[in-house]
C-alpha cells in the first residue's frame, strides 16, 4: 500500500514518512506543490495524508480536484483545529482529520482503519445494489438511473450503502456515524447532516427527490 504525503514543513514531512515506512509501507512525499492532483495521477497512491496550508493552493482546493476524478481515502492533518476547519474537510471530500500535533500511533492507527474498510470491506459486497431504479455500484462508487450516473465520494457511498442494505428499516444516525468512523476519533453530527444533504442532492440530479427519508429523532429510510 502506498501513502501520499502532502505536507510543506520539512521537519513533519520527514517525521511522517520515516514513520509510516517502519509499518511497511510505501511512502511518497511531495516537495512540490505546483501540481498536487499530477503527482497523485502519476503515483497512484492507496491513501492520501493532506495538510491544509500549502503554497500557492491549500488542502481544501487539491482535496476537491482529487474528488473530482478519484474516491482514494484523503486524511487532512493540520495544525487547524476549529469545528469550521473540520467540517469543511468533511465537506470537501475528507475522510478523516487529524490535528497536530499529533501521536504517531493516532495516525498509523487512522491509515490502517481507512485502509481496511475503504479496500477489504469493498470486495466483500454484491457489485450492485438496487431499489426503485436506482442502482448503487460498489467498485465504481457512483449511482445510475436509467442513463444517468453521478459519482459518490467514499462517504456518501458508505452512507446509501448502509441504507440500501437495510432498505424498508430505518437506520440510526449513531449507527452511521459508527459505520463511517468507528476506529476513530472525530465523530461530528453536522458532518453527517452535510454528508446526508449532499447524497440527497445527487440522487435529485436522477429525478429521485424523496429516495431519502428522515424519521424525526431516530434516523433515515428508503422506503
Amino acid at each position: 500500500m502506498k501513502v501520499m504525503i502532502v505536507e510543506d514543513e520539512p521537519t513533519i514531512r520527514k517525521l511522517l514518512g520515516d514513520s509510516i515506512k517502519k509499518y511497511n509501507f510505501d511512502v511518497h512525499s511531495l516537495e512540490d506543490f505546483n501540481d498536487v492532483l499530477g503527482s497523485y495521477l502519476k503515483e497512484k497512491p492507496h491513501i492520501i495524508l493532506l495538510d491544509i496550508n500549502l503554497p500557492i493552493f491549500d488542502g481544501f482546493y487539491w482535496c476537491d480536484k482529487i474528488r473530482e476524478i478519484s474516491q482514494v481515502p484523503i486524511i487532512f492533518v493540520s495544525s487547524r483545529g476549529t469545528p469550521m476547519d473540520m467540517v469543511m474537510a468533511m465537506n470537501m471530500g475528507g475522510d478523516d482529520y487529524i490535528q497536530k500535533p499529533f501521536d504517531m500511533e493516532v495516525v498509523i492507527a487512522k491509515i490502517s482503519a481507512l485502509l481496511r474498510r475503504t479496500y477489504s470491506y469493498v470486495d466483500k459486497q454484491p457489485n450492485v445494489l438496487e431499489h426503485k431504479g436506482i442502482i448503487l455500484n460498489v467498485d465504481s462508487w457512483n449511482i445510475s438511473c436509467k442513463d444517468e450516473n453521478v459519482e459518490l465520494t467514499k462517504t456518501e457511498f458508505i452512507i446509501l450503502q448502509l441504507l440500501m442494505q437495510n432498505k424498508g428499516s430505518i437506520v440510526s444516525r449513531n449507527k452511521m456515524m459508527r459505520r463511517l468512523w468507528k476506529d476513530e476519533n472525530f465523530v461530528d453530527d453536522n458532518t453527517l447532516t452535510v454528508n446526508i444533504n449532499r447524497l440527497r442532492k445527487k440522487i435529485a440530479q436522477l429525478s429521485k427527490e424523496e429516495f431519502i427519508t428522515t424519521k424525526k429523532g431516530e434516523g433515515y429510510i428508503i422506503l
